[in-house]
């Protein structure tokens, strides 16, 4: 995919097209998540071969999938901001199209800008990364039959242990049968045997592996940690699901966040104290579904006493619980998404445009009173 991808993509759009890609991908897939850790790993891989840097093609990558989440039936964070604020699916979808588009319209327009003026690899560059990967791969177009099974089956909403289970072992498969001289490399043996293809698997979703060439990008590319790399991040996820849950059970974070709720007077100052509220759970309780489930329930009444139709809750608690999560680094969003692309949250938050314009397009809208529905 890096592969083909460099010979496609022109740097001057390539943030765009990363962007609107991943929106794609997300919208038909339901899941940010998903849609990051396949064909965002590959645009990652095509963009540092270009000279982007890490953080600006993670922020487009993500700016693309968090929008199609957002906008996405199949997603569980639409489903649940839609009955948590008791408002119909397709109904919260459509009220999310005021704020959510005009926010991806700017995203785009500003990846476009810095794509059509930022300074990248010479063309010269770009054909020793071609060249570099022809020599140490066997290319061949039937390897796209792996990511292609594995996005129809995120797709089809088939649960994830089955989907990644079935990515795994089509790829080790793949490499069997085209990648032998990568099957030596990775299992440290001299022939081909059983005991070579069982290292080669073992060692490439486990542990610490690096594939040489002669060029260092394409070696940092190939360096990884499979299931090893993960375990700081799955801890932290534990921890944080535990910590969020104790404070929720507990009651605390509704005694922390109760007496904001007088402060919102008029309708722009209760949306923009929804919105903060949530993005503050975000921070609090590091889940992002913590943060649409506990403002939904908070503010239900709050909305209803003002006349506000439900929409404008489930649109507020949307724009700024789903899309905040990623940019904080303690939160199970932020956590993983960084372990995946193996960039750093603090590197990628600046020029994740989309997730941080969303929350100030929907409070601008509430002081604007712009498609703010009221009830009969």
């Amino acid at each position: 995919m890096i592969y083909y991808g460099l010979k496609i993509l022109n740097p001057e759009i390539f943030l765009l097209a990363s962007c609107i890609i991943c929106a794609i991908v997300s919208i038909a897939s339901g899941s940010s998540w998903s849609t990051i850790a396949t064909i965002g790993i590959a645009l990652l891989g095509i963009g540092k071969s270009m000279g982007f840097s890490e953080g600006i093609i993670a922020g487009s990558i993500i700016s693309g999938a968090y929008f199609g989440d957002k906008m996405s039936p199949l997603s569980d964070t639409t489903n649940l901001a839609a009955a948590v604020a008791e408002t119909e699916l397709f109904t919260h979808i459509k009220y999310m199209m005021y704020t959510t588009i005009p926010s991806f319209i700017i995203t785009l327009i500003i990846f476009l800008f810095i794509g059509l003026n930022i300074s990248v690899e010479s063309s010269e560059n770009i054909n020793a990364l071609l060249s570099t990967i022809e020599n140490t791969f066997n290319i061949n177009i039937y390897l796209f039959i792996v990511p292609i099974i594995v996005i129809v089956l995120i797709i089809k909403k088939t649960p994830a242990i089955p989907a990644l289970l079935a990515g795994t072992l089509l790829a080790l498969v793949c490499a069997f049968i085209f990648q032998p001289q990568i099957i030596l490399e990775v299992s440290k043996m001299n022939d081909l045997s059983f005991k070579s293809y069982y290292l080669a698997a073992i060692n490439s979703m486990g542990s610490d592996i690096s594939i040489s060439s002669n060029n260092m990008l394409i070696n940092d590319l190939l360096s990884t940690s499979g299931m090893k790399g993960m375990m700081n991040t799955i801890w932290l996820v534990v921890c944080a699901m535990s910590f969020g849950g104790a404070m929720e059970a507990g009651g605390l974070l509704n005694r922390i966040s109760s007496p904001i709720i007088k402060y919102a007077n008029s309708t722009g100052s209760l949306i923009a104290t929804t919105s903060s509220t949530c993005i503050f759970f975000n921070l609090t309780t590091s889940d992002q579904y913590l943060s649409i489930v506990v403002p939904g329930r908070m503010f239900t009444e709050s909305f209803k006493e003002k006349g506000l139709a439900s929409e404008n809750l489930s649109r507020t608690i949307e724009d700024s619980g789903t899309v905040t999560s990623v940019l904080i680094p303690w939160n199970t969003c932020g956590a993983a998404q960084s372990a995946v692309l193996g960039v750093a949250t603090i590197a990628y938050l600046p020029f994740c445009f989309f997730n941080l314009i969303s929350p100030l397009m929907t409070i601008m809208y509430g002081y604007l009173n712009l498609k703010i529905k009221k009830t009969n």
